[in-house]
């Protein structure tokens, strides 16, 4: 437990970010800030009124400002507008980059030691704005992605072959889009490789709903976007820091030349611990999957030039 954790956002994501991370008492105490006068105080007092019933003692309020999440040791960032149907992630960009801009220069205002896991949308591109604007090292700037896409390519094989979710064994790499790269050489199911028991063509099938997840959610929700399964990503890896776990996580981090690629954001298998990323996992990939990954670089770096 550390002494205190911020979530900035407190629509869906944030607010449900903010709930998981008291009832886990990752934090003495929780901040959930927004711009919406009495959304995030009400929220925070209708989460800090579940405690005697969900058994948990983390102080949760809410602020319009920052000063309150002064010395936060995490910020979870979800600000942003949210996607509708028929917007793409990138059709976010400008708006939300100029919010996160604005909420990396007040973390670093207030607490200048903070690690930030970024979720707000475009991912990729979000983490290099808060990277800038925060001036804070790569180690303390890290992107919920792959965590997300790796829970729904996994509940989706789960589902497919009728076994636990705790059984399956995946990871997804590159950029958090269309373009995102499922690992089937790495997908096993208590150690069984994937492709014993499933065949190509569902396979594939299943690897392009993964790749169309948040589509496929905002398709029926019409007027949002997921916020379940996103704050559980962002809550996992906010939970292996804060426990200094050393968790094996795919998330977005600067490479600096890991899997031969430079200067920008992508998912990648991340050793996530007290120092936040301490430690880049380069696995072998198949010539298709290094192609694949090469393609989601692409996809991510031309969104990047525009801020």
């Amino acid at each position: 437990m550390i002494d205190k954790i911020t979530v900035v956002g407190a629509g869906n994501v944030g607010a449900t970010a903010a709930q998981r991370v008291a009832e886990k008492e990752l934090a003495r105490e929780v901040v959930l800030i927004d711009i919406a006068e009495g959304i995030p105080q009400g929220k925070g007092l209708d989460q800090w009124e579940s405690a005697p019933i969900e058994g948990f003692d983390t102080r949760v309020t809410g602020s319009n400002g920052y000063e309150e999440s002064a010395g936060s040791g995490i910020y979870i960032v979800t600000a942003g507008i949210a996607r509708k149907p028929g917007m793409s992630r990138d059709d976010l960009l400008t708006t939300n980059a100029g919010i996160v801009r604005q909420v990396a220069e007040n973390i670093a205002r207030v607490s200048p030691n903070a690690i930030i896991i970024m979720v707000s949308n475009p991912l990729d591109v979000m983490c290099y704005v808060a990277m800038k604007a925060s001036g804070f090292p790569r180690e303390r700037v890290i992107g919920m992605a792959g965590v997300l896409d790796t829970g729904r390519y996994r509940s989706f094989l789960a589902e497919a072959i009728d076994v636990s979710v705790e059984d399956i064994q995946a990871m997804v790499l590159g950029g958090h889009g269309d373009t995102m790269v499922p690992l089937i050489s790495y997908t096993t199911v208590s150690g069984i490789p994937i492709t014993q028991l499933i065949d190509k063509e569902r396979l594939d099938a299943i690897v392009d709903r993964a790749r169309n997840g948040g589509a496929e959610i905002v398709k029926y929700l019409k007027t949002g976007s997921a916020y379940y399964a996103p704050s559980s990503g962002a809550v996992q890896m906010a939970e292996a820091i804060v426990k200094d776990k050393k968790r094996i996580l795919p998330c977005a981090a600067w490479l600096q030349g890991e899997y031969g690629m430079k200067d920008l954001f992508l998912g990648v298998p991340c050793k996530l611990g007290r120092n936040g990323l301490e430690q880049i996992i380069e696995v072998e990939l198949t010539d298709e999957e290094k192609a694949a990954l090469r393609k989601s670089a692409d996809a991510v770096l031309e969104p990047m030039a525009l801020v």
